[in-house]
């Protein structure tokens, strides 16, 4: 008996579909679910994370990383965690498939209709087919969300395309699902070692220097943001190693800069040694950064 009849993927940022499957359901609440589906679609960006929308005879679940989102249309007796399991599925195999350069730079919908395919292989497989390894992936999933339930809309969520239309107001934060990272490797240990070293240097003389300048002149005062704006980028890129980030790249590169020219204008208070350590370890932190990347997906669902 199936029990996920329809899927799709869709841009979070303006709801912008880009892939679904082809279904066979006309009846008529099939499609006033997929009306309030792609409603919804629009409005994503208010709900990060997992949610569900339930009715009498379908649901809707939808899972969001990023700028991706993957949704659904199920029916009302499929369990969640397996809802979720085949979302979250979908989410590895469409990222995997398309870079994030095509999924930004998409201007129409369905885009990649090609993809179709593999999400009726998917249905197919959640809908038929069991297995040990998918029992464990919906066992896991399963206690994902007793820790941290999905967002429940009601059916008015779902009605109108701006919430404040019909006098609702957007649902409160919900934080997206946490996604594994690549194992934290030695010198990674050792970057964010150092880099909490830097960092509680420039905290040191930053305050030393505020505390003896009572009446603050503005080189002083230059001074003291030279040693601070880089103090806190170096917690930052302890932060952006330790845990995911969207656009790391660029927030990478602008903490670099933050602290190169921070310890340029500090060039007379620190010798050139002191310099090139602090950018050095700087440079060391935005590689460890980059190169330590999502996790691959395991087949954990038997797809």
């Amino acid at each position: 008996m199936s029990m996920i009849f329809f899927a799709c993927v869709v841009r979070v940022r303006d709801g912008l579909p880009l892939s679904a499957s082809t279904d066979f359901y006309h009846t008529q609440d099939f499609l006033e679910w997929k009306r309030r589906l792609k409603t919804l679609g629009l409005r994503l960006a208010q709900y990060p994370g997992r949610g569900s929308a339930e009715g009498r005879d379908f649901s809707i679940h939808f899972s969001s990383f990023g700028d991706v989102a993957c949704m659904a249309i199920c029916s009302c007796q499929c369990p969640a965690a397996m809802a979720f399991c085949f979302l979250e599925t979908l989410w590895w195999e469409f990222t995997a498939s398309y870079d994030t350069t095509c999924i930004g730079l998409a201007s129409r919908p369905y885009a990649f209709l090609e993809f179709d395919s593999i999400i009726q292989k998917m249905k197919w497989h959640f809908n038929y087919v069991r297995s040990s390894p998918m029992e464990s992936s919906l066992e896991k999933i399963h206690e994902e969300l007793k820790l941290q339930p999905p967002v429940v809309l009601t059916l008015e969520d779902t009605d109108v395309a701006n919430g404040v239309m019909n006098g609702h107001t957007p649902m409160p934060f919900e934080p997206a699902p946490n996604f594994r990272m690549e194992p934290v490797t030695a010198l990674g240990i050792l970057s964010l070692i150092l880099n909490i070293m830097c960092a509680a240097l420039n905290l040191i003389r930053g305050v030393h220097l505020a505390e003896h300048s009572l009446q603050v002149a503005h080189e002083e005062m230059g001074n003291i943001l030279a040693f601070l704006v880089p103090f806190v980028a170096c917690i930052f890129q302890c932060y952006l190693y330790l845990f995911y980030s969207p656009a790391r790249t660029m927030k990478v590169l602008l903490l670099l800069l933050f602290i190169c020219l921070g310890n340029v204008y500090l060039h007379g208070l620190r010798n050139l040694w002191q310099i090139l350590f602090h950018i050095g370890v700087a440079v060391l932190s935005s590689y460890q950064i980059l190169t330590r990347q999502l996790q691959e997906k395991q087949s954990d669902c038997g797809v």
